[in-house]
């Protein structure tokens, strides 16, 4: 099979289509849906879990934001984490107290608690794979989905294309863009290190009418719209040519032939909304810079780049496994 996530049409036939909620479950994962969410007492308890597998350098720190970037999808603030570390027998002590001081670093700075976990030496991974568990509250009626988009909302994207996957790319590929990365690009890359967190745009969002959220995770941009039109029984056209992007991101990903668009993205969120002059404005006044990038339809999923539109194709196995 091919690495990364299964296809959404495996995810539904041979897991989600079996699952059955209880009652007080009031959002259930699902395609494009990445947290689940129990009521208690018109509280809703939000909950994710993400593992960090594309990458070995930082990964403590990207494993808070991955998890925490969800919660924050849902309109919720995260505010407590569990941690699962698997670690190959060759790995010194050393290198697993860098994750975990990476971990609580991270956390800290979030304001999320880490409440427990469970630590493993295990010859079952080739390299230390850390998976985290983040809970967040909001009241319910404040509860935000990916399937909440509307036909006729617009869809904005906060920040740029392939944040993470830059970061990610620029520590574990180092050897293959060095030569094309200028002082400058490394500094810029150094600066999207500080973007991975869409815990504020999220907050942001919310407050000024998100119908719907999605964080930009494997699958980059093109995945990440197609998951939420999936979510929320919808289509779209999408503006290709409208999507930003970094320089630096995209001097990398033409060296290695691979499209800024399906790269992996934490620290971009996806968002719907009726009004979209109001939210862009929020978000302006937040620090936060963001652009429409499409508009929610009732009919197909589609994208329009350089003046053709076309279908545009469920997400596959994201651009940074093709390295």
């Amino acid at each position: 099979m091919k690495i990364g996530k299964l296809t959404n049409e495996q995810l539904k036939k041979i897991v989600l289509d079996k699952l059955h909620p209880a009652e007080d479950v009031i959002l259930t994962s699902g395609v494009g849906e990445d947290c689940a969410a129990i009521d208690f007492n018109g509280e809703a308890c939000v909950m994710s879990t993400d593992p960090i597998t594309g990458a070995s350098d930082g990964i403590g720190s990207l494993a808070v934001h991955v998890s925490g970037n969800d919660i924050a999808s849902s309109g919720a603030k995260p505010k407590y984490m569990l941690a699962t570390m698997l670690v190959p027998p060759e790995k010194t002590i050393e290198e697993i107290t860098k994750v975990v001081d990476d971990l609580i670093k991270t956390s800290d700075e979030l304001g999320i608690s880490i409440i427990g976990g469970h630590t493993e030496i295990t010859d079952a991974v080739t390299r230390i794979v850390l998976s985290t568990t983040v809970i967040g509250r909001v009241d319910t009626d404040k509860l935000i989905s990916s399937g909440g988009a509307n036909a006729g909302d617009d869809i904005i994207m906060t920040k740029y294309a392939g944040i993470e996957g830059t970061v990610i790319i620029a520590a574990e590929h180092s050897k293959e863009i060095e030569s094309v990365l200028t002082e400058k690009d490394m500094d810029d890359i150094e600066k999207l290190k500080g973007m991975l967190s869409v815990i504020k745009d999220g907050m942001i969002a919310a407050g000024a009418g998100a119908t719907a959220m999605h964080d930009v995770t494997e699958g980059g941009v093109y995945g990440a719209v197609h998951e939420l039109c999936t979510a929320s029984n919808t289509g779209c056209v999408l503006y290709g040519d409208d999507i930003p992007y970094t320089e630096v991101t995209k001097k990398i990903c033409t060296t290695l032939g691979i499209n800024e668009k399906r790269l992996i993205g934490s620290g971009s969120m996806l968002i719907t909304a009726a009004d979209s002059k109001k939210m862009l404005e929020a978000l302006e006044q937040a620090g936060i810079n963001a652009a429409v990038i499409g508009k929610v339809t009732d009919s197909d999923i589609t994208v329009t780049e350089c003046g053709v539109t076309r279908l545009l194709a469920p997400p596959a196995s994201d651009e940074l496994f093709s390295i």
